[in-house]
């Protein structure tokens, strides 16, 4: 086995060690943060039901983005949609004809939908990088972190695409290593310098993804403007700690 191969079979269980407790360790943060104030961005749905009815528009259509700023939402929701099916194709990679989803990912409608998808990809951050160089007020309040995301994004989207349609690479050796990496019975992996960097850069996102902004994924879940019941005329907000009796001090 090539060295190359090893490497990066160890660099992808260390990323993926990184990625896991990273993003375990914030999404148990948001869930212990206290929420003091009912402050539910209206309008506001009053019911259970309606507040799980916006969380599905907000994460489906972008609903409050839509509101706000119809370019921004446009490429966001352009990338955002174009990394969804690029993520069904390159499923593939990662089941077998046994798996259930199987059918659906082998179809060769959600293959090309992946495949030109990778386009829509580089469009959607191309105009989220212009965004921020363009306009004045977002590019003031940018920072460097902010332009290596997108960055770095692109040139996922870049090199697999480069991989597509200009060097192909053999994607059954491809598939042998990643099930390979699972199964924890290594294979080679195949000697391609756009499959290289391609996988380095996603080895290089899931080490940084913990600490990113792109925790907005999880996050949106957790945001009291979004996952509040507008009802403070109904019933008394009580948050966690703050209905707690005190343990300590003497009384006056």
């Amino acid at each position: 086995m090539s060295a190359v191969t090893v490497i990066y079979v160890v660099l992808f269980y260390v990323a993926t060690a990184i990625f896991l407790a990273g993003l375990a360790r914030k999404v148990y943060v948001y869930a212990r943060t206290p929420q003091p104030l009912k402050i539910p961005t209206t309008p506001a749905p009053t019911t259970r039901a309606g507040v799980w009815m916006r969380m599905a528009r907000e994460v489906t259509v972008f609903e409050s983005l839509f509101k706000s700023n119809k370019w921004i939402w446009l490429f966001g929701w352009i990338f955002h949609f174009a990394l969804l099916l690029a993520f069904f194709r390159h499923l593939r990679y990662a089941i077998t004809p046994e798996s259930f989803l199987w059918p659906f990912v082998s179809l060769e409608l959600v293959q090309t939908a992946g495949k030109y998808g990778g386009y829509a990809m580089v469009i959607g951050l191309l105009g989220l990088l212009g965004r921020r160089i363009v306009v004045d007020r977002v590019r003031y309040i940018s920072s460097p972190s902010d332009f290596l995301m997108l960055l770095l994004l692109l040139g996922i989207a870049g090199s697999g695409l480069m991989m597509t349609f200009v060097s192909h690479t053999d994607i059954v050796a491809l598939k042998a290593f990643l099930l390979g990496l699972m199964l924890f019975d290594w294979q080679p992996l195949p000697a391609s310098a756009p499959l290289l960097i391609h996988l380095g850069l996603v080895v290089v996102l899931m080490i940084v993804f913990p600490f990113s902004k792109l925790l907005h994924a999880p996050g949106v879940f957790f945001s009291p403007t979004r996952n509040q019941v507008d009802n403070p005329r109904e019933q008394r907000w009580v948050a966690g700690w703050s209905a707690e009796p005190p343990t300590s001090g003497r009384a006056g």
